[in-house]
Order: structure tokens, then sequence, then C-alpha cells
């Protein structure tokens, strides 16, 4: 009997294999852009995070402390934020999956020279009118403006967190909080004012920290300069890459071990250069080295004299010893001007020589250099020393050079090294910490603790933050700007500079009663009420730390304010004072209000940040508490193009994020930051995107075909597979596959390897669910009756598969794992509020699985090679035309469902043989077809309505 043989022709009735009307209102399509937003807008109506931080506090689930570093206010967010705070939702999100309690409080980094800057850029002129509180009103406008807008955008990636009370650096009760932290280094010793070089900006007229600057490749000239040595025919060979500090030289450093000649040169006098080095030197000029006329130690150089080749002032300089004097390049004699470096500057201390520094604020001479030189900017400065130089014999060679040079961060421009006097934190200074035995230093609690305290993901983050305070210097606090929370020092009223001889009033005492003025009054109180104002709380004559003068009558009436601001970072080092000890602390993760939640248990940033927040809040973190801040730091890479350059707006390889949302919307953008290998840099591209999309898309037609078939839950807290599950069953076998996919997603969720996490739900849903399950048990659904037992197995198991994945899913695809939920589950009917982002993962089924699946599935890619062969061999294109015999020599085979085996690959018949040694494909194109299932079955006849249909099928029909 062929396929079409009917004996009559009347007409034939139609059977679609098709999927059946879906079961509930999951859409067919994503429409993430459109549909996304209603999703925020009805979590915010329903509180969703402030629902789950109750719920969970009042079950007393376990805390989860995790800290957010404040983005800067400024500017539309980009793909590395949205990189940083899609992760950072990944934790909070898995963190309440796994059943703790996570609150999370969003926080923004809000004073600083970023923000002034581009508010003076924007002033223009009229800024130089404008006082102080003016400008720090539009600071503070421009701040709030930012504030508002990228939690906006933040939001649209549907992340969770408190938006309506977020931590701002600008906010009084967190500017209290920084004082607070202060007053106790303060109190500890840590904190000194000198006279110092440090980093400064000329355009911004400020001092900055190393992770204040940004590195560019810059073009300079290096000069070998003579140093005519006083009492003898000879000259000291020096060599700068900044001639332009030439003027405030004092001494020249060599180093006291190694060897120096005396050398002749092509003109002038011979010269003093490391023997080492000569070669190099001469070769300036293109010449050989001649061979020394004398060589001497570099002790036996110490304690000669010279003089300047164009001060003119008439004092002699010394030469002295310095062991950072290196023999890599250069002459091997270094010229010393402690006021524009700091080996410079320690040298100048030992030697006891003046910190001389002729630069002004604005990058000029003042009238202490030459008469040449005044008025002229250092950048002028280079050219017209060389000229000098040159006129006078003093110029051995000069030559330009390309080389790494440090930039203001926000105004772009080359900065120079410029001594001012500046409020620092000693990280070498010995202090007693709290709860230690012993005196320690900063530098070296912060080396214990990385190497103690502290786990890093991924490790080479504990390498890179013991470098950063390895090599770090002093912690210069004090910035020359408005927009910033104040330093909280009082001069004597004669002390106009703040730099005089008086010591200035900043003890632990002053510092925390203006703390208690500005938590009332907010920072912008230094600016218009008076010091008696501002120490309104405070006794100087109960302080044994006050200044003598303070004590005096009339001394804080006529004390002068002090004109610094703090280094932001400061401000957002001590955020875990603000916020998980100050204001927002019973907003964290505490099993009760009020109980300690410092230390973090996690902190999560870009790589930059060992150098910035991380460093810095662990520093005055360890000086207060004596212990880190966090006790695990996570990190993740940059945002670069795909042929791995920067991207800039500038340069034209920008993605915004906001095209990225409205071509794809926020699960996609979310799905491809899971699927990122965040521990380097990561390439994006639109290309990227798309993959991200295809995957996605995978996941969500997989939940799609689930939810078509599995109809509506109705209450999903009870929801649980058939009781009688038997072991042998083929939805035995997927619950077990899902149960293990739970565990491992649990354990990467608590790892935080939200890649691997998402590898795992991709995979299960794309082969074990859809090329293998699902694509088994298609038949039952297609074909099953309603009520036939088999069927409604299935759709058990389906069911709690699908509200697993749901709950699984909702870190990483919030929107699309809610929707899909409330799908299951009616919630638009029985209760609109209902929200898969209320409830933990499920736990595991703990189903019984029969151990010969194991079998079944190491064999089942033989069997599919066999199909394969057949249709090659004998044309069977339709596994349905095919039957299979197998192996089956132990037994193991026989112990289950030959339909399940059947639907397993695809074939009509299934039987196993005990005798058989190889696969056998029976070809069944002969046998009769059902046309409802398309199957050959040998009970295929024409029923009632005149088609051809097996038993299970007519049964089903009716027919």
């Amino acid at each position: 009997m062929t396929d079409s043989a009917t004996p009559d022709s009347k007409p034939q009735p139609s059977y679609k294999k098709t999927l059946r009307l879906p079961k509930t209102s999951f859409p067919m399509k994503a429409n993430l852009v459109q549909n996304e937003p209603a999703s925020i807008k009805r979590w915010r109506a329903a509180d969703v995070p402030g629902r789950l931080a109750a719920e969970r506090a009042a079950s007393g689930a376990e805390p989860f402390v995790f800290h957010d570093g404040p983005p800067y206010a400024n500017g539309d967010i980009h793909l590395g934020h949205l990189l940083n705070k899609v992760l950072k939702d990944f934790v909070v999100r898995s963190q309440a999956a796994l059943g703790r309690h996570c609150p999370f409080t969003p926080g923004w980094d809000c004073h600083g020279l970023p923000i002034e800057h581009r508010v003076m850029q924007d002033l223009g002129p009229k800024a130089k009118d404008m006082s102080p509180l003016a400008i720090r009103k539009r600071c503070r406008d421009y701040a709030e403006k930012f504030v508002k807008k990228q939690s906006a955008q933040m939001q649209r990636l549907l992340t969770q967190a408190d938006y309506d009370d977020p931590y701002l650096t600008l906010r009084p009760e967190y500017e209290a909080q920084v004082l607070r932290v202060f007053a106790e280094l303060v109190e500890r010793k840590l904190v000194y004012r000198q006279r110092k070089p440090v980093h400064w900006s000329i355009e911004n007229q400020t001092a900055l920290a190393e992770a204040e600057l940004e590195y560019y490749d810059r073009k300079d000239t290096s000069a070998y300069v003579r140093f005519d040595a006083t009492d003898a025919d000879a000259s000291l060979l020096i060599w700068t890459t900044t001639p332009w500090t030439l003027p405030a030289n004092l001494a020249v450093a060599v180093h006291p071990r190694a060897e120096y000649g005396l050398y002749a040169t092509p003109s002038g006098k011979p010269a003093w250069i490391a023997c080492e080095l000569a070669s190099q030197v001469f070769r300036q000029l293109h010449a050989e080295a001649p061979a020394p006329t004398q060589t001497w130690r570099g002790q036996d150089l110490v304690g000669q004299t010279y003089r300047h080749p164009f001060m003119g002032d008439g004092a002699v300089r010394p030469v002295v010893a310095a062991e950072y004097v290196t023999l890599d390049n250069g002459t091997g004699l270094v010229h010393t001007a402690p006021g524009h470096g700091v080996d410079d500057w320690h040298t100048g201390l030992r030697e006891k020589l003046d910190v001389y520094c002729p630069v002004q604020d604005d990058g000029t001479f003042d009238n202490t250099a030459p008469d040449w030189l005044q008025g002229k900017s250092v950048w002028d400065a280079n050219p017209l020393v060389l000229e000098r130089l040159t006129q006078s014999g003093h110029l051995f060679h000069a030559s330009e050079f390309d080389h790494s040079y440090p930039h203001d961060w926000r105004g772009k421009k080359p900065v120079i090294f410029r001594a001012t006097e500046q409020w620092f934190v000693g990280v070498d200074r010995d202090f007693a910490p709290a709860g230690a035995d012993k005196p320690t230093t900063l530098r070296k609690q912060a080396l214990d603790s990385i190497e103690h305290d502290v786990e890093f993901q991924p490790d080479w983050g504990k390498n890179r933050l013991r470098g950063m305070v390895e090599n770090r210097p002093d912690w210069c606090l004090s910035r020359q700007r408005s927009w910033g929370l104040p330093i909280p020092a009082f001069f004597p009223a004669a002390d106009t500079s703040g730099s005089g001889p008086a010591r200035p009033l900043l003890t632990p005492a002053s510092v925390r009663a203006v703390a208690a003025v500005f938590e009332q009054k907010g920072s912008d109180a230094w600016f218009h009420l008076e010091p008696a104002e501002l120490l309104a709380g405070y006794d100087p004559q109960a302080d044994p730390d006050a200044s003598d003068w303070a004590r005096t009558s009339d001394g804080l009436a006529g004390a002068r304010k002090g004109a610094d601001t703090f280094d932001v970072w400061f401000e957002s080092g001590s955020s875990w004072n603000a916020v998980l000890d100050g204001a927002w602390k019973d907003k964290q993760a505490t099993a009760e209000p009020g109980d300690a939640v410092f230390p973090a248990d996690l902190y999560l940033e870009g790589s930059d940040q060992h150098r910035g927040w991380f460093q810095h809040s662990l520093l005055p973190a360890l000086a207060v508490h004596g212990s880190p801040p966090f006790r695990k730091v996570l990190t993740h890479g940059f945002i670069l193009d795909k042929d791995g350059f920067k991207m800039s707006k500038s340069g034209g390889n920008a993605l915004a994020v906001e095209d990225v949302m409205k071509r794809y919307g926020a699960d996609v953008a979310r799905w491809w930051v899971a699927t990122l290998g965040v521990e380097g840099d990561v390439k994006a591209d639109w290309s990227y995107f798309d993959a991200a999309g295809e995957a996605y898309r995978k996941v969500r037609n997989t939940l799609r075909f689930l939810l078509g078939n599995v109809g509506a839950v109705e209450d999903p807290l009870t929801l649980a597979p058939p009781a009688d599950l038997p072991p042998v069953s083929i939805d035995a076998w997927a619950l077990g596959a899902f149960d293990r996919l739970t565990e491992r997603v649990r354990a990467d969720y608590r790892a935080m390897r939200f890649r691997r996490a998402a590898t795992a739900i991709f995979d299960f849903c794309n082969d074990t669910l859809s090329a293998t399950y699902l694509a088994a048990v298609k038949d039952r659904l297609y074909c099953d009756a309603d009520a036939a037992p088999r069927r409604k197995q299935t759709e058990a198991v389906m069911a709690v598969i699908a509200d697993g994945l749901c709950r699984m899913l909702a870190p990483l695809a919030p929107h699309t794992a809610d929707e899909a939920w409330r799908a299951l589950t009616q919630s638009d009917a029985v209760d609109p509020e209902r929200c898969v982002h209320l409830l933990a993962m499920r736990p595991e089924s703990g189903v019984s699985v029969d151990s010969g699946w194991d079998a079944v599935f190491a064999a089942r890619p033989e069997w599919l090679k066999a199909l394969e062969q057949a249709k090659a061999d004998h044309g069977i294109d339709n596994p349905l035309d095919a039957g299979l015999s197998v192996p089956d020599p132990d037994g193991v085979l026989a112990r289950f469902d030959p339909n399940d085996l059947a639907d397993l690959v695809g074939v009509s018949r299934f039987t196993t043989s005990a005798q058989a040694s190889a696969v056998d494909v029976i070809d069944l194109r002969n046998a009769p077809r059902c046309e409802r299932s398309w199957k050959r079955d040998p009970t295929v006849a024409e029923r009632t309505d005149g088609g051809m249909l097996s038993d299970r099928d007519a049964q089903a029909l009716g027919v």
C-alpha cells in the first residue's frame, strides 16, 4: 500500500503537523525595544527591589553586601558603562536567584575637575567674574542633570537598584562621612602639609594624582649640557628631557659606586661621564668615545662643585650621591631640581637644598628666573634655554625624541612636575591601626591585606593592585578647585597664602566639628560661613592638638579658611564609610537593622580601578578599620573596537549605547555581556551584537515552545514533576539533565562566572531541549490525546523546566524571563504583581534517572550515523520511513520504552537484539503511513472520516 492508496475519490481530510495553538500569551517575537520599557514601568510600580529586600530580610536570608563604585556624573553612558552596570546587575540578580538578600545602592561621583572643566568651558570668559559659590551652583546643576540622565539610561539596561535614593558624593550626609574618615587619618598622624613636587595641570591650575593622568605620545627635546666644575678645567655632562627645568637646578646626582671617566670632547672642557655610557653619549655626535684621562668612583665626585651655566647667581652647586641614578641611558650624572621631581625633592631634603620652583600656577616663569625667561611658559622656554646654552658653549648635543608623557585626564594637555604646598597622606608613616599590637604603615598594611585578606577574580588582579601599592608615592589629597569638598584647614589671619610658618588648625576634633556643619548645611557652608560659625561646635581650649594661635581669644575670629578641596579619589574612596557605615547603612544587606555591614562582600569595576577606586578605598579603610573594605575584587577589561583599538567618538569607532538599545533592546545587549570573557579587554562590533541576538533568540524560542505546550500553571510555588515519573522515561532523563544544569548554574552564579552560566543555559536550550528532548516529544505533544497519560507526564515535566528556566534566566535576561514566567503563570489574570524576580532558583527535583540513559546517549551517535548512511545508500530521506534494530547484548536498552527510543532518533520503529552486532536500518517505505503523525505503523487503517490513521491517532481524533 502506497502513501496515496485510497480506494475512492471522496475528499480526504487534511492533518496538519504543526504546533498546537499556544496555551499561553508569550509572544512569538521578542519586540524587546517596544516591550522592555513596560517591564521597567511594571517593576517600578510594584517596587520589586523594595519588596524583594523586605521579603528576604524578613525571612532571615543570607546577606550579600555589594557596594557600587560611583561612575562620574558627566555625559551619556557608553559601552564601558553598559558592560560594568550589566555585570553588576548580574551579581545583584544572581544573588537574589540564589536566595540571598542583596539590596543595591547605586552611586555617583559628582565633584572634581572633569565637571568643573566642562562648566568653565561652557561659561567662557564670564567665569572669571563669578564667585566660587556661583561656579559651584553651575557644577551642581550639571552633575545632578547627568545623574538623572545616567540613572534613566542604566534603568533602561534593566538594572535593579535603589535609584530613588542613590548615594551622591555631593549630598551633605555623604560629605560629612568623608570628613569623618579624614578626621581618623588626621588622628593617626597620617596627614601632613608640605611643599613638594606634584603633577600639575597648567590648564586647570591644580595638582593631580597619578590616577588623574592619561599618557599620550609626545615629541620633546633632550639635551646634553655641560656644567663647569668650580675648581678644575672640567665639566659635568648631564642629560635632561626637560630643558625648561634647568633654571631650577641645584645639584648633580651621581651613583656612588658607578665608575666615571673624564673624556676629551670636540669642543669645550673635558667632561665627566659614566664610563658605561660614554660610547652611547659620543654616538650622538657620530664619534667613538676616546679613552678617559681619569676614572673616579661616583663617591669620589661627591662634594665637588660647579656653577650654573646661565643663572648668574654666583652660587656654587654640589655633586651629591643618589642610589636611584641608573646607567640605562643619559650620562650617569643627573640634573637635580628639587622643585620639579620627587626623587630630586628627596635628595634635596637630605642635602638641605631649597625646594626652588620658579614656575607659577599658570606655567609661566616668575621674577626669580632670568629676565629672558620671565613671563614665558615652560613650553616656550625649551628653545630659549637651548639657544642660551648654545651661545655660551654649554650645549653638548640636543635632539628631538618621541615618548609617552602624562596629560591631564580632562584637559588632555601635558602636565608638569611642580613644587607647591599640598596636603598629603603618608603611606610610609608609622601609625597604630585599629586593633593592632604594633605600629605599621599604610603601605605595609595594604600589601599584607592584598596578600591574605582579599580574593581576586581574575587572579592577576592581586599582582596588579600589589604593584600599584608598592610603587605609589604619598597620596596628594589637595586640589586647587572650586567644585569639590573643602579640606577644612584654618590658617592664622596673617598667613594669607596658607603656606606660612604657623601650623594650621587641622585636628580630629576641628574636622569633626566642620563635618557636623556640612551634614546639616552641605559643603557650600565653607564658602558663606565665617570660621567661627564653621567651628561653633569646636573648643580649641579642650583640644590638645589645636594650634597655639587658635587658642587665643581672637584666633578663630580672625582665621582664614584654606582654599584647597579634596582629591575626588578620596571622596569616592571613602564611600564605604558613607554607604556601609553611614547614611545608607540600614539599607544594606543586614540580618537586623543596625547590624555591621563592613566590609563589603564584593567590589566590581574595570581594570583601571586598581590604580583608582580599589586602591583609594583600601588605604583609608585600613587606616580607620584596620581591614580592607572588600572581601572580593572582581575586575573586567575595557571595550575595544573589532580591530583592538580604543573606542572614542573622535576616532569614529564608538558604538553608542542608545543605538545598541534601539537596535537590539536590553536583553540582547545583556546576553552579549553574558557571553564575554571579561577577564581581559573586550572587542565590540555590530556583528558581535548580531551573534548575541541570534543566540538569545534560540533561548527565547525554546521558552516559547515550552510555554506553547504546557498551559497555565496555577500555583508556581507548588509546581512539581509527577510523583511516579518512571526513571526509564525520556521525561525523567530531561528533568535529570535540568537538575544538573541547575546545580552548575547555581555554582557559576555563586562564583560569578556568568559566561559559563550563559553558555550552560544556551547549550541546554539548544542541544538538550531543542535538538534532543523537545524533538523527541513533539510527536506525543502533537498527536497524543489531550488526556493521554504520556502527554500529561511530558507537559508536567516541561512546566517544571519552563518555570526553572525562567528563574535561572532572570539574572541575565530579566525582561524575557519575567515575560515568559508571567505567561506561564497567567499573572495578568491571576495576580498582576507576580514577578519572577521575587523568586529564587528552583531546587533540584531529585528525580531518579535510570543509569542506562548513559548507554543510550553513548550509542545514539552510531544510530544516527546509520540513518545517514541509509539515506546515502538506499535513498531513505525521511527517518520516519525507517526503523532501527540495534544491538543490546547486556539487555540495557530493553529496559526502555521503544517508543521513547524511536522518538529520540526520529524513526517509526525501534527494536533491540541481544544477538545483533551492528545497527540495522529497516526500510519501512512499503509500510502504511499515518497521515497525521507520518509514522509508519502497522495499525494504520482507513477511518470513518476517510483518513489513514494509526490506532493512537484515530483514538485521539475520535474517528
